[in-house]
């Protein structure tokens, strides 16, 4: 079987084509502003030639994530602009350790495919142009814990194999295999619940709380070179982040941190971080 085939590897057969429709509608949220309606359920399914339940398990996923609303007799649309925290304000980057037990991956999905307009601006690669895509379950001491999406640049691991997917540290093979050196990255976490799929992947009812994780890594030229989402399981996976209170120079009033209310802060300042614990980087 050709490479580029969604079924290619591993069981996650129908995991490509969530993962499109996906990306689709992420792609038409970003192109639209707050209240913006986006088309019906029926153009949807026509222009992405896949059912309506389906679409429909992309759409509730959106909507429980609060990137979407959906309104009866209406339609869907465009949900309001979230608030973003940033725990480190001056762009100073955390240092990471890698989380407890064992890990190892299952490939679920190697394959070979055209970058969408989305993913193609987080990469700055053009639209079309070849992606290695990779869906692959994470375990932990041989418990599912978490399923990750990732997208790397064809033309920068053109011998990625489903084995060095399945074995080791992803960013140690992309550094001694194929002249890729990771540098750093910039993550962002929310909460969410896991559909049906992912709910028989990581063995947890349906609708089960879980942790959203969107990671962009580049490498020491500052070249994007992985775009990755991943689903952690919400009852068995946490992160922890050390917080310094300490005053910054030229900071004007401080605004709000979170877990801390408004105004306890007084005029101690801004708050720094590092984070440590329970975060698994290592691909």
């Amino acid at each position: 079987m050709r490479e580029d085939s969604p079924e290619a590897v591993g069981p996650g057969g129908a995991v490509l084509k969530r993962e499109r429709v996906r990306e689709h509608l992420l792609g038409l949220i970003d192109a639209r502003r707050p209240g913006d309606a986006i088309p019906s359920e029926r153009t949807l399914c026509a222009a992405l030639e896949v059912s309506r339940p389906t679409l429909r398990a992309a759409v509730d996923e959106l909507v429980a994530t609060g990137q979407l609303v959906r309104e009866h007799g209406r339609g869907m649309f465009v949900a309001p602009a979230k608030i973003t925290q940033e725990l480190s304000p001056d762009g100073t980057p955390f240092t990471a350790h890698r989380a407890a037990g064992h890990w190892s991956s299952t490939v679920l999905e190697h394959a070979t495919v055209g970058a969408d307009a989305r993913i193609g601006r987080r990469l700055r690669i053009s639209p079309g142009a070849r992606l290695l895509y990779v869906a692959r379950l994470r375990l932990v001491d041989g418990a599912p814990m978490a399923i990750e999406h990732l997208h790397i640049p064809a033309s920068l691991v053109p011998a990625l194999s489903p084995a060095e997917l399945e074995a080791g540290d992803l960013y140690e093979h992309l550094r001694e295999r194929h002249g890729v050196h990771v540098h750093e990255a910039r993550q962002s976490i929310e909460p969410t619940v896991v559909n049906e799929a992912e709910a028989g992947l990581l063995d947890v009812p349906v609708l089960s709380p879980a942790l959203l994780i969107e990671r962009l890594t580049t490498d020491s030229t500052g070249r994007p070179v992985e775009y990755v989402h991943s689903v952690y399981r919400g009852d068995r996976y946490r992160i922890v982040s050390h917080l310094a209170l300490g005053p910054a120079p030229g900071a004007g009033r401080p605004g709000h941190h979170p877990g801390i209310p408004p105004g306890d802060l007084g005029r101690r300042g801004i708050i720094t971080s590092t984070t440590t614990g329970d975060v698994h980087t290592d691909g």
